[in-house]
């Protein structure tokens, strides 16, 4: 019976071990690879200007141009340090190898190109479903009398805000 249970045990070792070796992690130097291939930095630079858009106008006393300076080269780079083992974790060296063959492509590197603007169109589309079919089931609740006519719970106790005075005991 032990020796059964030792060569299940031993069966088993063997079979993780191979899964291992089938499932490497790929390099820090073939995630970078991926990184170029796929122009993070770019797009790092395109989010900043993006973000120091939004953080002038959300803190008009500093300047947009005191704002362009959060992801600079030295910032990119920490950023894609800190990136690499996301990816090593996530995908296989088989992965990203396909990962690289598919971007390297014509195909891939539209994909590249045309990713941020669909999106972004992607997101308006989510955005208007998103307020019409909540409109749609606020009206539903409504008609249901579970919202009163301004979409808010009727009143009650734990609606306005007071409770009931406590039973006093004698």
């Amino acid at each position: 019976m032990h020796r059964w249970a030792g060569m299940a045990a031993a069966a088993v070792l063997a079979w993780g071990a191979s899964g291992v070796a089938m499932a490497a992690q790929p390099s820090a130097r073939q995630v970078r690879q991926l990184f170029e291939v796929m122009h993070l930095s770019q797009m790092f630079s395109q989010m900043n200007t993006q973000m120091a858009g939004v953080m002038g106008q959300a803190v008009p006393c500093v300047p947009a141009s005191y704002w362009q300076g959060f992801i600079d080269a030295a910032g990119t780079e920490q950023l894609l340090d800190r990136m690499v083992p996301v990816y090593q974790q996530h995908f296989t060296a088989a992965d990203v190898a396909g990962l690289l063959k598919f971007y390297k492509s014509a195909l891939g590197q539209k994909v590249i190109t045309q990713m941020p603007q669909t999106m972004a169109e992607g997101m308006k589309v989510g955005q208007q479903w998103g307020h019409e079919r909540g409109e749609q089931m606020i009206r539903e609740l409504q008609q249901k009398g579970t919202l009163d006519a301004t979409g808010r719970c009727p009143a009650s106790p734990a609606a306005s805000g007071t409770a009931p005075s406590p039973a006093v005991a004698h």
